[in-house]
């Protein structure tokens, strides 16, 4: 596939990104070269690999959830920036039709 200026600018439109003049040869030709790598990554013989779900073996270890003691109303409070003596105050986010 052949990277030409009128694709570069599609693919920074549709990225949102702008490209400068002085390095739109040298992404042409990063893109050209990312693109024959994918392409020889086609030639692979996949047949009977399983598709991985995650990239790690890792295992994630849970746990019981024990509820505890709940928090003390004035112990949470005294962490907010802002509140009266009973709730956390926050920024309104809704505005009124």
């Amino acid at each position: 596939m052949q990277i030409n200026d009128e694709l570069l600018s599609k693919l920074a439109t549709l990225a949102r990104i702008n490209i400068d003049d002085s390095k739109k040869e040298k992404m042409k030709k990063d893109l050209s070269e990312i693109i024959s790598w994918m392409e020889k990554l086609q030639e692979v013989d996949t047949t009977g690999v399983e598709p991985l779900t995650n990239m790690s073996r890792e295992v994630n270890r849970w746990r019981e959830d024990n509820p505890g003691e709940p928090m003390d109303r004035s112990k949470a409070l005294d962490n907010a920036p802002l509140h009266d003596d009973k709730f956390f105050k926050v920024p309104k986010v809704l505005k009124n039709k």
